[in-house]
């Protein structure tokens, strides 16, 4: 039992929204759509809502638990949407905005009154906010009303939730409780649901599967970790988390880098080829002497004391920066101030090359 998008495509005019896009997602299964604005996230969770038509095509297939549902209306998909902006009606208690979808149905599918209230009254619990459903949402902070959005999506019991940028109007700390919050409630409910981000921390968090968009096509789909840590793209791996970019060339087997040289795993490229070298700030040591024929020169110019690790800039001989990130007690090993030089080597990096990964 899953939902399964096949050869779906999208345009609107000459703009290309989704190029031939497959994509399976299994029952009761949390999977994040990621990607920068533009990038189709929103146009396939639309799609999958029935909000949008996808382009014609006999091989275009959406299928709902083994159900093609791709000319079917939204209310008849069994989706639960959740928008960024609540979407709530600003005249209806916090208890009528829940109840509204079970308020709307034709009469022989309507619940009874005492039915309605007692649903409602076991989302309010659901939710934490018990007690708040004489309330309107004016006399909400954002988190609640978001909470309040996501139950009155759950009321209609559906069999897949979509959450548009549900956390995208909120502060920091508030998204970070609410995603903590999301993850116990979907392991709580089992509910398949489909959550859209732009925010790379909140997706490698709550997320079974991460599906990385860029330029309306399917990048890389895989487990939090394996997409962070086995990036199959140069876009997946400068998407995911901060890192450091270098320019080097292919030589006898090895991708180099002023004194940096990384071995390949295969001989696929040609003698002087461009290699991109990718090492993420906490994939780099420091010391204050060389300590590997692959560590290189460089000066300290910008430390960040804030947070749980040190945050540090330095500058190569060639002026590149390099971010990198220590701990707190090995900065204070090594004694560090601007303008030091210090010797860098990276633990662990990746090499694209034009046509070839590795």
């Amino acid at each position: 039992m899953s939902i399964e998008i096949q050869n779906i495509s999208k345009s609107f005019g000459a703009f290309t929204a989704l190029k031939d896009i497959s994509l399976k997602i299994e029952e009761g299964e949390l999977i994040s759509l990621l990607g920068p604005s533009g990038s189709g996230k929103t146009t396939l969770l639309r799609v999958i809502a029935g909000m949008e038509s996808p382009d014609p095509n006999p091989n275009s297939h959406v299928l709902f638990f083994g159900e093609d549902v791709a000319n079917k209306p939204v209310g008849d998909r069994k989706v639960g949407f959740v928008f960024q902006h609540y979407a709530l009606f600003k005249h209806m208690s916090v208890f009528e905005n829940i109840a509204f979808g079970l308020r709307v149905r034709p009469r022989s599918q309507r619940p009874s009154p005492s039915a309605i209230h007692d649903k409602v009254h076991s989302l309010l619990k659901l939710i934490q906010l018990e007690g708040f459903g004489t309330r309107f949402p004016k006399q909400l902070s954002g988190g609640q009303r978001q909470r309040v959005a996501l139950a009155r999506a759950l009321a209609i019991e559906p069999q897949v939730l979509l959450l548009d940028e549900p956390f995208g109007a909120l502060d920091a700390k508030v998204r970070k409780g609410l995603r903590d919050w999301l993850r116990g409630l979907h392991d709580e409910l089992n509910t398949t649901t489909i959550l859209v981000t732009h925010d790379q921390e909140e997706a490698l968090e709550v997320s079974d599967r991460v599906v990385v968009m860029n330029q309306a096509r399917i990048e890389q789909v895989g487990a939090p970790a394996d997409v962070f840590h086995h990036p199959e793209s140069e876009f997946v791996i400068d998407f995911l988390g901060n890192v450091n970019v270098f320019q080097g060339r292919i030589n006898q087997g090895q991708a180099v880098m002023e004194s940096l040289r990384v071995n390949l795993s295969e001989d696929s490229t040609r003698e002087g080829d461009q290699a991109n070298v990718y090492i993420r700030p906490n994939d780099i040591s420091i010391d204050r002497v060389p300590i590997s024929p692959s560590s290189f020169e460089a000066t300290v110019t910008r430390i960040n004391r804030a947070g749980i690790n040190a945050k540090l800039s330095l500058a190569s001989k060639n002026k590149e920066e390099i971010r990198v990130d220590i701990s707190m007690e090995r900065l204070l090993e090594l004694d560090l101030q601007l303008g030091n030089t210090v010797f860098v080597h990276p633990t662990k990096a990746r090499v694209f090359v034009p046509d070839y990964t590795i």
